[in-house]
């Protein structure tokens, strides 16, 4: 059995990170700005990339084991955890490049204000705000892995990496 990821499910994962932040940093502060036609252009096109990426690291990443690395078999309970974590992670991640496309549609047609924007631009921030607490769950259960020592940290994360029998190798 692979005691890791491959190098391009590694890559997908961590290059994703980039691509979120960089959605991140470039949040627009009022509607209005779509306005103007190029700056409408960028974020259809970036939330096409983004959707793209999340729809393909899902059907690649899918095939891996979600304890890829573990040195003991996960409760079925726990197993069912993460993955309706990871599920809700792709979920979320595929509504924010949705609901963003929604909320330049509507625009774009008029719809500068009113209930269907209202609930564009509601289920955005929802989303929004729930990736931030499912990527911060999945963070801190990684962490908490590694520092029990559950071989699972080290199937995906290029540093802080575990001896093969569990211990820190810096000991």
């Amino acid at each position: 059995m692979a005691r890791r990821h491959t190098l391009l499910a590694r890559s997908i994962h961590w290059s994703f990170i980039g691509l979120y932040v960089y959605g991140l940093s470039k949040q627009l502060d009022d509607l209005e700005d779509l306005e103007e036609p190029g700056l409408l252009e960028f974020e259809v096109a970036f939330a096409a990339l983004f959707l793209v990426v999340v729809v393909a690291r899902y059907l690649y990443m899918r095939r891996f084991e979600t304890f890829l690395g573990a040195r003991t078999p996960p409760s079925p309970m726990h197993r069912c955890f993460a993955r309706l974590v990871h599920l809700a992670m792709y979920g979320c991640l595929v509504m924010l490049p949705l609901s963003g496309l929604m909320i330049a549609g509507l625009y774009s047609a008029g719809f500068e204000v009113g209930p269907l924007q209202g609930f564009a631009l509601g289920l955005h921030e929802f989303c929004a705000s729930l990736s931030y607490a499912l990527i911060g769950l999945h963070v801190t259960a990684a962490v908490l892995s590694r520092l029990k020592g559950q071989g699972v940290w080290s199937a995906m994360v290029p540093i802080w990496r575990e001896a093969p029998g569990g211990e820190d190798p810096r000991r």
